[in-house]
């Protein structure tokens, strides 16, 4: 697989393109997942690995829904690396919420900055309830993409990074994960199935937990 990280100014977040190698296979993921299976390798290689220190072990979500009652009905895979030894290390997460399951619109919510959410939040609620579960500087990893609506492409990332900081995440990076292969100087798009036409990528979002004493 290839990797390619762009930075525009000292204080634009980091932007990384990856793209699957030539022996990766682009198999469509299954509703509701978001990420081919190469991309899922490449997150445990990027963040459950670090220096010095044991892996870390992977739960990965797949949202079917935001409605309330969300979390009955969230599956949870956790993937936990070899010989960590110790259950009780902070996971990395990744959540990936499918675009057919977001809100057009910012939902509305009774809860403030610094307050917990409820079951009945949707997933606003979600952003809190999984920062607890985080210490500080756990990381959440949030994989979406776009969608259509009304004709046009639209992108839920915006939404997402701001109700994220609400809940007290810190967003670190940018990841775009490519439908295709490069082929001479040009990808040759090979979109997930049901993707809407001229889809081409997948997004990442790193976000770290932010604790406060």
């Amino acid at each position: 697989m290839t990797n390619f990280r762009t930075t525009t100014s000292s204080s634009t977040l980091p932007t990384s393109i990856w793209l699957p190698g030539p022996h990766d296979t682009a198999t469509s993921p299954a509703f509701p997942a978001v990420l081919p299976d190469w991309a899922i390798d490449k997150i445990r290689t990027e963040f459950t690995h670090r220096p010095g220190r044991k892996p870390a072990a992977l739960w990965r979500l797949t949202i079917h829904d935001t409605n309330a009652g969300m979390d009955a009905r969230t599956p949870c895979t956790a993937d936990h690396a070899p010989d960590t030894g110790d259950s009780r290390r902070t996971p990395v997460i990744l959540a990936e919420l499918h675009p057919d399951t977001l809100p057009v619109a910012a939902p509305h919510s009774r809860y403030g900055t610094g307050e917990q959410g409820a079951i009945d939040d949707g997933w606003p609620g979600f952003f809190h309830r999984v920062q607890r579960l985080l210490r500080p500087d756990g990381l959440l990893l949030l994989a979406t993409r776009q969608r259509r609506d009304a004709g046009k492409l639209t992108c839920p990332l915006g939404l997402l990074i701001a109700t994220a900081r609400t809940a007290g995440f810190r967003y670190l990076q940018h990841v775009v994960i490519v439908h295709g292969h490069a082929v001479d100087d040009r990808i040759v798009p090979a979109p997930p199935e049901g993707a809407p036409p001229g889809l081409i990528h997948s997004d990442l979002l790193v976000l770290s937990a932010v604790h406060t004493a």
